[in-house]
């Protein structure tokens, strides 16, 4: 280990040279998909990396068991996620058809939308992707949630916040 590496790298390719294999077991057992359970044991480490605290995990597989859960949720979302785009896009009329490389950089700027507002209260998501997805005005979208329009104007003034604060330097 270099001496500019942080102690946590150490920590993470014990853990990997331990673990790893174990891990990718029990996600491919999850998921069916030998392929999709190498991806997402990568991503389980990668995530470790990214930690700026130290692991110190005393029950190694129970703490990546929890990790590897994030990480499983996280995927379960983005396919959702794109199960819905690509039905939105399906009802695209085929000459305003996007390319594949559009494709990949709007489904990765939907789910940097979706982590942003991961945490929001439904109805306070809901308005707000009303408003920037549906092009929705306030009043319009007051009366399709049964709100006011100042509730309205309270949750899309906290989500812009959310994503303003999330982007923000």
């Amino acid at each position: 280990m270099s001496s500019a590496e942080p102690p946590v790298h150490s920590e993470v390719a014990t853990l990997y040279a331990d673990h790893h294999g174990w891990l990718q077991g029990w996600l491919r057992r999850k998921l069916g998909d030998v392929h999709q359970a190498a991806d997402l044991a990568q991503d389980t480490f990668m995530r470790l990396l990214t930690r700026e605290e130290p692991v110190q995990a005393r029950e190694p597989r129970a703490f990546l068991t929890t990790v590897a859960q994030r990480v499983l949720a996280n995927h379960y979302r983005r396919q959702q996620l794109e199960r819905a785009y690509l039905e939105a896009l399906a009802q695209v009329p085929q000459a305003t058809a996007i390319s594949p490389e559009e494709r990949a950089l709007l489904l990765e700027a939907l789910d940097e939308i979706d982590r942003m507002l991961d945490g929001l209260p439904p109805s306070v998501r809901r308005a707000f992707l009303m408003a920037q997805l549906d092009g929705m005005k306030q009043t319009e979208i007051a009366q399709a949630l049964g709100l006011s329009l100042t509730t309205v104007k309270r949750y899309l003034l906290q989500a812009g916040m959310r994503c303003f604060f999330a982007v923000a330097p």
